[in-house]
């Protein structure tokens, strides 16, 4: 697994960002030819499929590789993941900075110009936790037509109220940018009225979790939408990484993947 930490100018924030690609690449056991498939080569095959792995609150773009296997889990099974670091902007416009066009428009602008990612909806799939599993339904429920399928790890399924607060408060400023009605539930409504096509959706809370009822209840609201909805649960996880950890391995052999690294299957690493 090739590893990159960049810090890139964005023209959509108008400052430096950072990110973390991670991108399959040849392993010990392909030096040693155990296996199989000949010489090994830093060329891939094709562009590699990409997972849009978002934090939550008070993360950065380095805490879902930092407190879980996910690089081991992606090695595995061939795909690229993109971490990026949102601050506490729920990826929405908010405070000044247009996080929702920056994740949606220039973040695969960057990594597709940059590595031998996908571009295609097919091969495109975003997820996240918390604040993330906001941000995750948010983008893949307003251009649903981007993304293969969705992940969402004990979802804030409403934006925080004290980010609406501190919005709130930027508006003496005129800065106050939130719109409330962006959340979720009403963005699922309106995709349904519009007659477009979910994508799959995997939706997973720990029994133990404070927003586990929450979760329950917007899995529901999907289904009676007509998405195509996976659940789990764990009877004794909380909020908390332990638990991520094992959804975030589910949700990889769970993915709708038809590329040609998927059909080869795991690899030993």
């Amino acid at each position: 697994m090739a590893k990159f930490t960049c810090n890139f100018i964005s023209y959509t924030l108008k400052r430096t960002v950072d990110i973390t690609v991670v991108i399959p690449s040849p392993t010990i056991p392909d030096s040693m030819g155990m296996n199989g498939g000949g010489k090994p080569s830093h060329t891939p095959k094709e562009k590699y499929p990409v997972l849009y792995l978002l934090h939550g609150m008070g993360n950065n773009h380095a805490t879902w590789t930092g407190y879980t296997n996910v690089e081991l889990f992606a090695e595995e099974r061939q795909i690229a993941i993109v971490n990026l670091s949102a601050e506490n902007k729920s990826y929405v416009k908010l405070g000044g900075d247009d996080f929702f066009t920056f994740v949606s428009e220039e973040l695969p602008d960057f990594v597709g110009g940059m590595f031998p990612i996908a571009r295609e909806p097919e091969h495109t799939y975003i997820a996240g936790l918390s604040m993330g599993g906001y941000g995750t339904l948010v983008h893949a429920l307003t251009h649903p037509e981007r993304f293969k399928a969705l992940g969402a790890f004990s979802a804030a399924v409403q934006l925080n109220p004290a980010l609406l607060v501190a919005d709130a408060m930027a508006a003496a400023s005129g800065q106050a940018e939130v719109d409330p009605s962006i959340d979720p539930a009403s963005l699922a409504e309106k995709l349904a009225a519009d007659g477009k096509t979910f994508p799959k959706a995997y939706v997973a809370c720990g029994a133990k979790d404070f927003l586990y009822k929450a979760n329950q209840d917007f899995r529901d609201k999907l289904v009676g939408l007509g998405a195509d909805v996976t659940w789990d649960e764990h009877p004794d996880y909380g909020h908390e990484w332990r638990f991520w950890n094992l959804e975030i391995e589910k949700f990889l052999d769970w993915l709708p993947r038809t590329d040609c690294y998927a059909q080869a299957g795991k690899r030993q690493i």
